[in-house]
């Protein structure tokens, strides 16, 4: 309709300014910043019911834990690399006004004898102040992450973070939890798998494992193998020795209804976007999508045929993950060999989300409603 004209002789209707956008509330936002082994990643985000709002975000391949191996020590080339990183979280965060932040570092940060340095030059530098979690709080945290993605008919979960200097699995029994309730009782865990569970029955830990290997720290155990497939092979049997004190290890689980696996990495979701033949990466078909074991052992199979140049030049391996994908698929290729499912989930998320959720549950500021 066009606007009608003012009553006045002779006046024209003023021209309508279009509102000002509605900016987020600056009190209302919440950080999370992930400095792993491999990659320094952060979201900023909004509560937006029972779920949040993605406001800005960044992710950065940094190779903190290359060297570590050998020398125990965060190197100056790689503490050099990931302070630029913080310098960019930095300026987002300023930009943005957070008021909520949790900043953490994992794995590398842990195993460095030179880390508590590593935390103060950071400070110095950027105003940043980093914790350096536990590995216990990072497998909360993942599980935390994961449980949206929890169906209502599962009984038994097992969720697996595939970082890249740590992979952390977590068993879960929801058996004694109503089926409805099975995702926001995971939303209920806290630091130690312990806590005041709610109106809701607790989902009960049965056991959780941090294995110090990741794909970055796996991929450098098996460094000076120079057959592709040879070193595949022993990055995995390698692998599924250390779960050998995992108590579900030994579980007599087969692929049957009321049992899931989620797995969270980059792993997971560039074997997913390969499985749906994906020409560009898109979260909205990977997370949340269910795969077979066959399904993962083809495109396993594919990236073993193409060898290190094919990987190379596939699009959708990308050139930061394509010299550590083989590691990790000797990671997953481990799981499914001893727990064998037809419902493995994809999460694209992890330890960030884990951080937004526990803070914004923890301040009470998310909808209890249905995921």
């Amino acid at each position: 309709m066009a606007p009608k004209r003012s009553q006045g002789a002779g006046a024209f209707p003023k021209a309508v300014e279009p509102p000002a956008p509605t900016l987020p509330d600056p009190d209302s936002l919440y950080a999370a910043l992930d400095l792993g082994t491999n990659s320094c990643r952060m979201l900023i985000a909004q509560p937006n019911g029972s779920q949040f709002h993605v406001v800005d975000s960044f992710s950065k391949s940094v190779g903190l834990g290359q060297g570590l191996g050998g020398s125990g020590r965060l190197s100056r080339s790689s503490m050099a690399r990931t302070v630029q990183a913080l310098k960019i979280c930095k300026r987002k965060l300023a930009k943005h006004d957070v008021g909520h932040m949790r900043l953490v570092a994992t794995e590398a940060c842990r195993r460095a004898s030179n880390s508590s340095g590593f935390m103060e030059y950071i400070e110095r530098e950027t105003g940043l102040k980093l914790e350096i979690i536990k590995p216990e709080e990072e497998a909360m945290l993942a599980v935390i992450s994961c449980a949206p993605l929890v169906s209502t008919r599962t009984e038994q979960l097992l969720v697996v973070d595939i970082g890249g200097g740590s992979t952390e699995l977590v068993w879960i029994d929801l058996s004694n939890v109503p089926p409805a309730e099975r995702p926001r009782a995971l939303m209920r865990l806290k630091s130690g798998f312990s806590g005041d569970p709610g109106p809701f029955p607790a989902a009960r830990v049965v056991d959780w494992i941090s294995v110090p290997y990741g794909v970055a720290t796996l991929r450098e155990q098996f460094d000076d193998v120079e057959d592709d497939s040879g070193r595949f092979a022993l990055m995995s049997w390698f692998f599924e020795e250390q779960l050998d004190g995992f108590s579900p290890f030994h579980a007599e689980t087969t692929a049957r209804e009321g049992f899931q696996i989620i797995g969270t990495s980059g792993t997971v979701t560039t074997v997913a976007a390969t499985h749906l033949g994906l020409k560009r990466y898109d979260r909205n078909k990977v997370d949340g999508l269910r795969m077979t074991s066959d399904q993962i052992d083809r495109v396993i199979r594919g990236y073993l045929r193409a060898g290190p140049e094919g990987r190379r030049r596939d699009p959708r391996i990308g050139k930061d993950r394509q010299a550590l994908i083989m590691s990790g698929a000797a990671i997953l290729q481990a799981l499914l060999r001893i727990w064998p499912t037809d419902r493995l989930s994809v999460a694209d998320r992890g330890l960030r989300e884990g951080l937004l959720y526990s803070q914004m549950t923890s301040d009470g500021v998310l909808e209890d409603g249905a995921f």
